[in-house]
Parts: C-alpha cells; sequence; structure tokens
C-alpha cells in the first residue's frame, strides 16, 4: 500500500473514490473519531454538499457500490462505510461472530423483529428501502422500530445497501435524496463472499482487521482502533 489515511490526498471523481476502497479497503463517509478516516476529511474542494452542486460525493454512492461490488451500511459507529469485496468477509464474520442469522437467532441473539425484517430483505433483494416498508408495514399505524432494526441488521453485516436510486417526476426527471436499495452480502457478492465469510475464526478475522488498520491509520494508536471496531 502506497497510501495512509495520514497522507494529504484528496478525492474529487467517483473514480477516484472506487479507487479507494479498493486501496484502502474500508472507507468511512463521515468524519468520526479518528482524525482524517473518512471520505468527508478528505473530499476536494466543490464536490461536498455545501459547495456542489449536484452534491458529488452523494451522486457517487450508487455508481461506487456497482463499480466495486463493496458493500455499503452503517457498519462503525452507525455512520455509512464503504468495505471493499476482499475485506468485508472478515467484517462480517467478526460482527457476525461466526453465525448466520438463522443460527444467531436459533441462539436467542437477534429479536423477532429482526428476523421478519431480515426474511423480508431475504426474500426480496434488492429491495428499495420504500417497497420494504410498505410489504412489511412499516408506515403509520402499523409496524415500529424499522429504523434501529435495519441499522442493526447493517451493523452486524447480515443487510447492505447494494445501489440508490432517486425518484423521477412525471416527466422523467430526477429529484429528491437517493433512496436506498437493501439486499444480502451473500446475494449481491455471491461465491466471493459465502466461500470466505467463515473460512477463519472470528478471533482470527478481528486481529486481521486490526493489523491492516494500523498500516492505513499509522497515527492511530490500537485503542482507538479496536473502540471503533467494537
Amino acid at each position: 500500500m502506497s497510501r495512509t489515511y495520514s497522507d494529504n490526498f484528496e478525492i474529487g471523481s467517483m473514480e477516484e473514490l472506487a479507487s479507494a476502497v479498493k486501496e484502502f479497503g474500508f472507507v468511512p463517509f463521515f468524519a468520526g473519531d479518528i482524525e482524517g478516516f473518512s471520505l468527508e476529511e478528505h473530499i476536494a474542494d466543490g464536490c461536498w454538499y455545501y459547495d456542489s452542486d449536484p452534491w458529488d460525493a452523494w451522486e457517487w454512492k450508487g455508481p461506487v457500490i456497482r463499480k466495486t461490488k463493496c458493500a455499503y451500511g452503517k457498519f462503525l459507529s452507525n455512520k455509512a462505510v464503504y468495505i471493499s469485496s476482499e475485506w468485508f468477509p472478515d467484517f462480517a464474520n467478526y460482527r457476525r461472530d461466526g453465525y448466520d442469522f438463522d443460527a444467531r437467532y436459533e441462539d436467542g441473539l437477534a429479536s423477532y423483529n429482526d428476523k421478519t425484517l431480515y426474511e423480508l430483505v431475504d426474500e426480496h433483494a434488492p429491495i428499495l428501502s420504500k417497497e420494504l416498508k410498505e410489504i412489511g408495514n412499516y408506515r403509520k399505524g402499523g409496524k415500529k422500530g424499522f429504523d434501529s432494526s435495519i441499522t442493526r441488521l447493517q451493523k452486524q453485516c447480515y443487510v447492505i445497501t447494494s445501489d440508490f436510486t432517486h425518484a423521477k417526476d412525471k416527466f422523467g426527471n430526477e429529484y429528491g435524496w437517493g433512496i436506498a436499495e437493501y439486499t444480502t452480502p451473500e446475494k449481491f457478492m455471491g461465491k466471493k463472499f459465502t466461500d470466505k465469510v467463515y473460512k477463519r475464526s472470528p478471533e482470527e478475522s478481528l486481529e486481521r482487521i486490526v493489523a491492516h488498520f494500523k498500516k492505513i491509520l499509522p497515527d492511530s494508536d490500537e485503542a482507538q482502533i479496536r473502540k471503533l471496531l467494537k
């Protein structure tokens, strides 16, 4: 690896972001507890929402996910992160603690509400968030807890975001924020994920990730890294 997050570099295009995802393996979207470890802190002038039209970094999300086949979701501190297909199997193994979802539920480690939502995603994937809410009756007067369940399923790496789309007006023009499309890593990444996710023990996967983070975050100590990954 030629660069680290301590280096002075800028990301000014969708292609550069896709390259960064492949190079670093982990690219948080927003700034967090570790200084410099985010797209936000390395974005080029004119590409962030407060000074660009369109908001380039937001518009890159779907294309980068599709181009790199990376995982995207709320993986660290409940904030969105791009994780490359190379590193996501180890990250998922660690976060899942070696469990597939059925085994997690059978051992009493997942709620019925999470199970219901996971099964809806798995059955209909890929599915837009608004459609998922409709078929699951997550609306006024219906079920509650969609946001907390979908965030938890992402944190545990059972659900990822596979794309973003936009609503269209009657003239076919896109408008508004991107609408998340959800799926499972098994369906999105296929054998590249399923052949590797449980290959190591969760502890071995964690140690590999910690060692990698030490390389890309040379100014951070191990305690900071482990706290972030927890």
